[in-house]
């Protein structure tokens, strides 16, 4: 018994209704019968809704092939278009002033501070020295990784307290711990850094309350002023003990 497909079977129905109704041939070949199963991207202006869908990936070592498939329909005669369309308008006029969990960073988080390592443009990289009183020769050595972009602009991204280690903190980070981090030289961080927005981050620290009270300790200080601090209290202590 052969097996019907029904598909095609509509398939031919429509395409004949349409040549009788219009005297306009038809090809069954010419009617693209995949069903939509994954919608890729949906895009509405005042006439037209255009769907992408069954998005496909052809993997090679060195390229890959993107393709889908694409339907574009002029709904603004269509009145059930219409009507489904106003109701999804609607509902955006509704959740127009709906905010984000992530309107702003929970205290002391610093999830972005791991990670991510913020590039830095020359400015970037001057406005640290000065804030440190340090040379943008000395900046570079210690905190920089150096490598420039095709234009100039970057010079470089921020060390990692451990630079083999992706996840590690970033150099200037000081805290103890998640709820207790804060930017050593936050007056003078990168440009990446300043124009981080924590909407739509996925790496918030959502044990944290928003309104919790943040202490900042002590300010980033260079290495060579750490030994110098550090010596000085030694020998205060010895004098002490003396």
């Amino acid at each position: 018994m052969e097996t019907i497909d029904l598909i095609t079977l509509r398939a031919r129905r429509e395409l004949g209704a349409f040549t009788r109704e219009t005297a306009q041939p038809t090809k069954l070949d010419l009617l693209d019968l995949e069903p939509l199963r994954q919608i890729n991207n949906i895009e509405i202006d005042e006439e037209h809704i255009t769907i992408t869908y069954n998005e496909k990936i052809s993997r090679s070592y060195n390229t890959n092939a993107v393709t889908y498939k694409e339907w574009s329909y002029k709904y603004n005669e269509d009145t059930e278009f219409v009507n489904a369309i106003a109701k999804v308008i609607d509902l955006a006029r509704k959740h127009l002033r709906d905010l984000p969990e992530t309107l702003a960073c929970p205290p002391g988080c610093a999830n972005c501070c791991m990670g991510y390592e913020p590039f830095v443009s020359s400015a970037d990289v001057q406005r640290i020295a000065d804030h440190l009183g340090m040379s943008y020769k000395d900046v570079m050595k210690n905190y920089v990784n150096e490598r420039r972009s095709a234009d100039g602009f970057v010079v470089g991204w921020l060390q990692k307290v451990d630079n083999d280690d992706i996840t590690s903190k970033c150099v200037f980070l000081k805290g103890s711990g998640s709820g207790h981090y804060y930017c050593g030289i936050y007056p003078a961080r990168p440009h990446d850094c300043a124009e981080f927005s924590p909407i739509g981050c996925e790496d918030v620290d959502t044990d944290l309350r928003h309104d919790a009270v943040h202490k900042v300790g002590r300010p980033f200080q260079p290495r060579h002023e750490m030994k110098h601090v550090r010596g000085s209290t030694l020998r205060g202590r010895q004098r002490r003990r003396s």
